[in-house]
């Protein structure tokens, strides 16, 4: 695949369930993203065993975000779609990494605080380490642009860190391979739409989750068209119209969640949203807002369905996708290797 302007990487972890946060905040624009950009789209999997997987549900799992990318939009012949085992430079790359990075930079990351919690002690050292491995992720084929939500910027940021660190520790070497301006790109964010942010359905300072036990808290990418109604009617609210204008949605969460994720899915701002719908009750927002919910988002789920039917398809597409990625990884690794000093057969 000839290389266009830029290259963009990004990946989502096969833990199951996937939701609207994850179709607004990450899949949308790596469907968008295809028009103008070269484009790989990892399914995780080594990141997603930083906690206990189940086998059998982890095979699932990567089937599913797998048919979620191909049932959004994204083409996987015209850009690379593969999960991150079937590559092995991920993790020879993040081994390096983890010599690059320093143990204060991993301590300031705000993930390994919140999901190893007060039982930091009992958690793996791939969890903490987690983002040596991100970074190898975007380095590893010379990506120029990472999709990203709000709370990840962190991470890219740490990614940023280790590749300049990579490129001012090896200068020497990195020069006589004919880099002059440094080995490894300094990969940019792109943060783009009205609902980079999906809240939860009845706490608007909650990020919707796979993880809440409510179900009512997000509509599932698989939810069918009674269940995303019925969810939408119920969602939290407070009791005033709504504003004519986004500023009127300070300090109002969940009101704010609601427009967001009608602009996120009519592909429009908050302000254009609240043209039409400014002063009228929620109950007729909510109700323009499932019919705008079930037409996008059910023949996505229809699709995922009758894709996951068919497993040994996703696996060749995966496969395909592995080898295209290889082709790019490889050279790249191999130059890794000669600048760091390894000898190589």
């Amino acid at each position: 695949m000839a290389q266009k302007k830029t290259r963009v990487f990004s990946g989502v972890q096969p833990t199951g369930n996937l939701h609207l946060g994850n179709y607004l905040g990450a899949i949308t624009k790596f469907v968008a993203l295809q028009a103008d950009n070269d484009c790989l789209y990892c399914v995780v999997d080594l990141h997603a065993i930083t906690v206990f997987q189940d086998p059998d549900e982890l095979t699932r799992n990567t089937r599913e975000v797998t048919a979620a990318f191909i049932a959004s939009g994204i083409d996987p012949k015209g850009h690379i779609v593969f999960n991150q085992s079937q590559v092995s430079g991920h993790a020879e790359l993040a081994w390096i990494f983890n010599c690059v990075a320093r143990i204060g930079w991993l301590n300031r990351m705000t993930q390994f605080k919140d999901k190893a919690g007060k039982d930091r002690e009992n958690a793996s050292a791939g969890l903490y380490v987690y983002p040596n491995l991100m970074a190898a992720d975007i380095l590893l084929y010379h990506a120029t642009h990472v999709p990203v939500g709000e709370d990840q910027k962190q991470h890219l940021e740490f990614a940023r860190d280790i590749a300049q660190k990579f490129n001012n520790d090896f200068t020497k070497t990195i020069a006589r391979a004919g880099y002059a301006d440094g080995f490894f790109p300094l990969p940019a964010p792109l943060i783009t739409g009205p609902a980079t942010r999906v809240m939860s359905l009845r706490d608007g300072t909650k990020k919707m989750s796979k993880s809440d036990e409510s179900d009512m808290t997000r509509i599932n990418l698989t939810d069918d068209v009674d269940a995303i109604a019925k969810k939408i009617r119920k969602a939290k609210t407070d009791p005033e119209p709504l504003p004519s204008e986004a500023k009127g949605l300070e300090a109002r969460p969940e009101a704010d969640n609601l427009v967001g994720i009608y602009a996120g899915l009519a592909e429009a701002t908050k302000d254009s949203v609240l043209c039409d719908f400014g002063g009228a009750p929620f109950s007729t927002f909510k109700n323009a807002l499932a019919e705008l919910a079930t037409t996008k988002l059910t023949p996505i789920g229809e699709e995922m369905r009758r894709l996951m039917a068919e497993p040994d398809e996703i696996d060749r597409i995966l496969a395909d996708g592995a080898a295209r990625a290889h082709a790019i990884a490889d050279p790249i690794l191999a130059k890794t290797k000669d600048i760091v000093g390894f000898i190589r057969g």
